[in-house]
């Protein structure tokens, strides 16, 4: 009999899991005592690193006050309206908005939603297509399988979501022509800064901006999709900051609690804020969540900002690039990678091959990284230490030989 919890992203028939139960900085331990050292930060979220107490007591003591209440109108509650400021406070649009939910997916068929919408009351109901990129990872909520190029996770689901075009990740010509052809009238340009799930893909030199231009150009918005990106991960606050790109929308996710409490949401600028608060009275933002600004969730927020900026933790990202960087190309220059690619704290190691035997036997040596394709992906907590950053490569220059 198949166990009652059926995985995300597995096979429905697997039973052979490692069953975790605790974690401390960078270092997880399993019900069978093995410890492992966590290369990915869980899911490119776990920025502060396992088990602070400063972001556990936050949330406990907000349960203790009001666990949970909505914040549909006429409803707030103190932890949403100071996380949506601090979020704003480190963002490159800190006149915008936040709208709160509660993972990168829902952020991101919101903000396709308000991009859509935007266009629309600006009296134009013709916009709605959306451009996109192979390689993008959007989610997998109906939206943002629609939105994302990773074939195989749009394959299976029968007819999804219309108006999305998808272009080559690397080719700004073809986002031009796309953007410019006779029937698009684009509503919006979709791209992680940095792409993560599909292989860990750097921005080609200029692309963000040439992005910016194209969208000033045909009248879209440039929708920035900084689930995996923000709060710290490039070195920046925002990977808009790191490339030094200003977008319409944001999306957000994992790193604004390192992964304590679901939490997630979209940053508006001005402008596009502005057509919402201008309407009529009688006009309702007719889109939200159970859990939007859910308070303990809220307050996991407002302690992990408190406490990456205490530490200093998105300035870290450039130490734990350039050492593992340049161990990975060490370990190029010795013919065991055919290559690496990454930007600050998140990085890639090409085999040219499947990755999956290798990360088992990296998994094996109690080093977690994640396997995509032909590439091992490292996104660590932004607390690690050189001498676990060390670890990582050893083990991983062990695996390959």
């Amino acid at each position: 009999m198949p166990r009652p919890f059926l995985h995300p992203f597995s096979h429905p028939g697997r039973d052979d899991y490692i069953t975790l139960v605790r974690g401390e900085g960078c270092t997880l331990w399993d019900d069978a005592g093995n410890s492992y050292l966590d290369a990915m930060a869980s899911l490119w979220y776990c920025q502060a690193g396992h088990g602070r107490a400063e972001i556990i007591d936050a949330v406990t003591d907000q349960m203790r006050s009001l666990a949970a209440y909505n914040t549909f109108a006429p409803f707030t509650n103190p932890a949403a309206e100071q996380v949506a400021a601090m979020i704003l406070e480190r963002s490159p649009l800190p006149d915008g908005r936040v709208f709160l939910c509660c993972s990168g997916s829902e952020a991101v068929d919101t903000a396709l939603k308000i991009a859509r919408q935007w266009h629309r009351l600006r009296g134009d109901n013709e916009r709605q297509t959306v451009i996109t990129r192979t390689n993008g990872y959007h989610g997998t909520n109906f939206g943002g399988t629609a939105a994302q190029g990773i074939a195989p996770n749009r394959e299976g689901w029968g007819d999804l979501a219309p108006h999305f075009t998808e272009v080559p990740h690397d080719d700004l010509e073809a986002a031009a022509l796309a953007m410019a052809a006779e029937e698009a009238r684009p509503a919006a340009v979709i791209s992680e800064p940095l792409q993560g799930a599909g292989g860990v893909w750097p921005p080609p030199e200029g692309y963000l901006e040439g992005l910016r231009r194209l969208c000033d150009t045909h009248g879209a918005l440039l929708l920035l999709d900084e689930v995996i990106c923000g709060f710290g991960r490039t070195g920046a606050w925002f990977g808009a900051q790191h490339y030094g790109v200003a977008p319409d929308i944001m999306t957000f996710a994992k790193g604004v609690t390192s992964g304590y409490q679901p939490l997630a949401g979209v940053i508006m600028s001005r402008r596009v804020s502005e057509t919402f608060e201008t309407q009529a009275d009688g006009f309702l933002l007719r889109t939200g969540y159970t859990y939007s600004g859910h308070p303990a969730a809220c307050a996991a927020g407002v302690a992990n900002l408190e406490l990456m900026e205490a530490e200093g933790l998105p300035g870290e990202a450039a130490r734990i690039g350039e050492r593992l960087s340049a161990g990975l190309r060490a370990l190029t220059d010795d013919g065991l990678l055919a290559g690496i690619r990454g930007d600050g704290a998140v990085w890639a190691a090409e085999l040219g091959r499947d990755a999956a035997p290798v990360r088992a036997k990296i998994l094996e040596a109690g080093v977690i990284v994640r396997p995509i394709g032909s590439a091992l992906a490292m996104c660590p907590p932004l607390v690690i230490s050189d001498s676990e950053i060390d670890r990582i490569l050893d083990t991983m220059a062990t695996a390959l030989r």
